[in-house]
């Protein structure tokens, strides 16, 4: 797992908005990721693939549906998610 960047998450709105969808709903399929964020769809699978690489979601394929999950054993995606919804609260 390669170290988290947060100034490679910070510097791309798309990708922190993607990343806060997730954390908010722990799992979605990209479809409704896409709804959600108002991307189009291969930024928003660029973004999670960049995520993915950072360690702090997982994809998953079934059948034709790509299921993106948050990976909240880690207790950086954990701190992380409890960091972003603290700056929503303020």
């Amino acid at each position: 797992m390669l170290g988290l960047d947060l100034e490679d998450i910070c510097s791309s709105r798309g990708r922190l908005k993607v990343l806060k969808v997730v954390l908010d709903e722990g799992e979605i399929n990209i479809t409704r990721l896409v709804k959600e964020t108002g991307l189009h769809y291969n930024i928003v699978r660029r973004h999670v693939a960049r995520l993915a690489e950072l360690g702090l979601v997982r994809t998953v394929k079934l059948e034709r549906m790509h299921i993106v999950i948050a990976n909240l054993d880690d207790p950086r995606v954990v701190a992380l998610r409890d960091l972003l919804r603290l700056i929503e609260e303020l």
